[in-house]
């Protein structure tokens, strides 16, 4: 498995303010693909500065408040959440995966509490 991005990624009921804050800091979007979660449509709004750093920010209405987690991209999301799960990592959503056509993804938290937002990009191959 190799890790492909690794950067923080905010989960917020206010994610408007957020970006706001993070334009203010010299961050530009990337882009803000739409993600149905089988619960809600949430909206990830990609971010980088001159200096080559990212956030991503979430809009997820259903939180009481905003949570940092870790956002870790992978090539390989089944040897990942393995790996993670046999460290005691347990998945938020239960056992299922959020599946797009070009995302496969779940939130894995550690036995301490912190979290990661577990990704594979699926990208068409000719």
């Amino acid at each position: 498995m190799k890790i492909t991005t690794f950067n923080p990624m905010i989960l917020s009921p206010k994610a408007e303010d957020v970006i706001k804050l993070f334009e203010d800091l010299g961050f530009e979007k990337t882009h803000a693909p739409i993600v149905e979660t089988g619960k809600s449509q949430v909206k990830s709004t990609r971010m980088k500065n001159a200096d080559g750093f990212h956030i991503d920010i979430a809009d997820v209405k259903s939180m009481p408040q905003d949570k940092t987690i870790i956002r870790m991209n992978v090539d390989n999301f089944d040897e990942a959440y393995d790996m993670l799960e046999a460290k005691g990592f347990t998945h938020s959503g239960g056992k299922k995966a959020v599946e797009t056509e070009s995302n496969k993804s779940a939130m894995m938290t550690s036995p301490s509490g912190f979290a990661f937002d577990l990704c594979q990009h699926i990208k068409e191959h000719d």
